[in-house]
């Protein structure tokens, strides 16, 4: 009824001046101009109220998708576990502020375990996929003892997502026909133990970065498993050892949309230098992290990224070891020589 009222009244006063006003029928210019400006002013008053209403309905549509974004991709807390904790996600769709990349950090009596991930496609469309990948791994961290094991889960998840969404819950996962035969989710998961010691499964995801001392390298360059979704995952499925994540070093987890942001000459975003530069910052805050890659990713496009962006920094606080001699512990093997069949490829 409020928001009927004003716009009656402004109605009512236009019907009840042109009817009754004698101005109204003068063919007078002054005349004239006074009738102009009564309805002028009633026009821009329903203008204005509609304004307003459509400015209520903006702002309780944002804070509809800030509450959704909270409980699907809530805030991470700065520290979990001894290591310090920051992420940001930058949609490309400039109306969404939910993309199509995920990520999460927990802490389980198995280690601390994170990942990040990348859905085919960006905004809303992908925020279906992101709740079931999420949903299932904030689950599967808790209850599965190996990580092979949260990977499966995810998987499994992944594909009744998919079924749903063909319509077709009896169908085998991958068999479905039509677009969501076509989607796929790039997962990460790494195992954080509380000596440092890292261990990952990759399907089809950039592998992170390790910023040591004012070197950024990336982490392991093992192949990839396939994405999820497409092509169930191998029968076994080895974990790939990363080394240990020795106090003061951090690691930067990445979606694609940070190393393959093109400038206006088409060049890559170079991510690796960029976190050299903030390597050499002592120590390297989480959020001095994320503020230099996001600094020079957007000068380097020039403006808002065309696909979704999702970086994820941790960086080990926890105390280090000694050895019986008073001396630090070295944590990472020294890895110069290794073959090209080993899966620590990072050198010492």
């Amino acid at each position: 009824m409020l928001d009927l009222a004003l716009p009656t009244t402004l109605g009512a006063t236009a019907v009840v001046y042109r009817l009754t006003c004698p101005l109204a029928r003068d063919d007078a210019l002054g005349a004239r101009l006074v009738s102009s400006a009564v309805l002028c002013a009633a026009g821009t008053g329903l203008v204005l109220h509609v304004r307003r209403g459509l400015l209520r309905e903006l702002r309780r549509a944002r804070r509809v998708a800030e509450a959704a974004q909270s409980v699907l991709l809530r805030p991470l807390p700065p520290r979990v576990d001894g290591l310090a904790v920051a992420a940001v996600q930058l949609s490309a769709d400039q109306g969404a502020r939910i993309g199509g990349d995920l990520y999460e950090v927990v802490a389980t009596e198995h280690g601390v375990r994170a990942v990040i991930g990348d859905v085919r496609g960006h905004g809303l469309g992908a925020a279906g996929t992101v709740a079931a990948v999420l949903g299932s791994f904030r689950e599967a961290v808790h209850d599965e003892a190996e990580l092979a094991g949260v990977l499966r889960r995810l998987e499994r998840a992944v594909a009744r997502h998919l079924r749903e969404r063909a319509g077709a819950e009896d169908a085998p996962a991958g068999a479905a026909d039509g677009p969501a035969a076509e989607e796929f989710v790039t997962v990460l998961v790494l195992e954080i133990l509380p000596d440092g010691e890292v261990r990952a499964l990759n399907c089809g995801h950039p592998w992170a970065y390790l910023l040591s001392g004012a070197r950024a390298e990336p982490l392991v360059r093992a192949d990839p498993l396939p994405p999820l979704g497409p092509f169930p995952l191998p029968s076994e499925l080895p974990v790939v050892p990363c080394g240990r994540l020795l106090p003061g070093d951090t690691l930067v987890l990445h979606t694609d949309g940070a190393e393959e942001a093109r400038d206006a000459d088409g060049r890559f975003f170079p991510l690796r230098d960029v976190l050299t530069d903030a390597a050499r910052a002592h120590p390297p805050t989480p959020r001095a992290v994320l503020r230099t890659v996001l600094e020079a990713l957007v000068h380097h496009t020039a403006g808002p990224p065309k696909d979704d962006v999702a970086l994820l920094v941790l960086v080990n606080e926890r105390q280090s070891r000694r050895t019986p001699s008073g001396t630090r512990e070295s944590a990472r093997p020294a890895t110069a020589d290794l073959r090209p069949t080993d899966r620590l490829r990072f050198p010492a």
